[in-house]
């Protein structure tokens, strides 16, 4: 007997069907966490109390992700579920408010203030939901996931509180760290060009005017006539270096490229940002905090700032 992914989700979430195994450590709270940010904030504050699966790994888009049957499987069998939300996972909005019904689903943005959000280009009623870019709001985020568990596992409130306490710490030095380097990126070199716009949050918190080929979701398309427009931007303002992103394919950028050399205007891709996803597993910059120094580390030498090369506490991989 086949199943439809919509079959199988319905199957799956009423607990018909036998799915591939998937196993948690016993002993230990089971959590499946979406993005990369979230799951490492919740290893970061969990402690050795937590079984963490994050679902999307190193270079995954998490506006166009849709969950895997494995994935439905590990989420059913959690004892918390942590995902995004303000639409960043748009293919699985409908998936966890069924979930919800059925375990403990838990939105990491959903009691950010709305004065700290910026508006959605595509949708009126929406946020940009790219609030990790900028580490003060973040700590707001890992408040949210400390009292998740906490209400979950009480009897660990102690070490969650501790742990929460030195990430909230190193996040705040993370946040002074890239005050301190972006400062000393000239007024005018303070453009910031990428493949989609997730850098809306940096760009508030430094001064940075921030320009995405796509917009604030990697699904709307880039036309001709946008790119002609960043081209004729790149060569009237004397813009010499460009972002690309981990998560989303070069070709747009490629091509502002190209069209600015046509016009007689060399542009560098200044480095790889972490945008969507972080780095490689078991890396620096496969955590939250070494991917938002590297972020800040390679902008701010790319646009003629002065950063220390292997970032904030020299742990950045060479040539990052």
């Amino acid at each position: 007997m086949r199943f439809s992914r919509r079959q199988f989700v319905a199957s799956a979430m009423a607990g018909l069907i036998v799915a591939p195994k998937v196993a948690f450590a016993a002993d230990k709270l089971a959590v499946v966490a979406t993005t990369g940010m979230i799951a490492d904030t919740v290893r970061r504050i969990g402690g050795d109390a937590v079984d963490v699966r994050g679902l999307m790994g190193p270079g995954v888009d998490p506006h166009a992700y849709r969950q895997t049957r494995t994935d439905i499987v590990a989420m059913t069998r959690a004892e918390i579920v942590f995902w995004h939300g303000l639409y960043l996972e748009a293919q699985m909005e409908e998936f966890f408010h069924k979930l919800e019904k059925r375990t403990n689903v838990v939105a990491v943005t959903d009691q950010l203030p709305r004065d700290l959000l910026r508006g959605h280009d595509d949708y009126d009623d929406k946020f940009d939901p790219h609030v990790w870019m900028d580490p003060s709001i973040w700590v707001l985020v890992a408040d949210r996931v400390r009292d998740a568990l906490i209400e979950e596992r009480p009897q660990h409130r102690a070490m969650f509180e501790a742990n929460a306490a030195t990430f909230s710490e190193e996040l705040r030095a993370l946040a002074d760290y890239a005050d301190r380097s972006l400062a000393t990126v000239n007024a005018e070199s303070r453009v910031l060009l990428t493949a989609h716009d997730a850098f809306g949050y940096f760009g508030a918190a430094h001064g940075f005017e921030v320009l995405g080929i796509q917009g604030i979701s990697t699904e709307s398309e880039a036309g001709l006539n946008r790119i002609s427009g960043l081209v004729d931007m790149l060569v009237e303002r004397d813009i010499s270096a460009v972002f690309v992103e981990s998560s989303v394919s070069d070709r747009s950028m490629r091509a502002v490229i190209e069209g600015a050399a046509a016009k007689g205007h060399d542009v560098m891709i200044g480095g790889e940002l972490f945008s969507d996803a972080m780095g490689p597993e078991g890396t620096y910059e496969g955590t939250y905090i070494g991917m938002i120094d590297h972020n800040v580390t390679v902008i701010s030498n790319a646009l003629g700032g002065d950063a220390p090369e292997r970032g904030m506490s020299g742990r950045l991989s060479a040539g990052s």
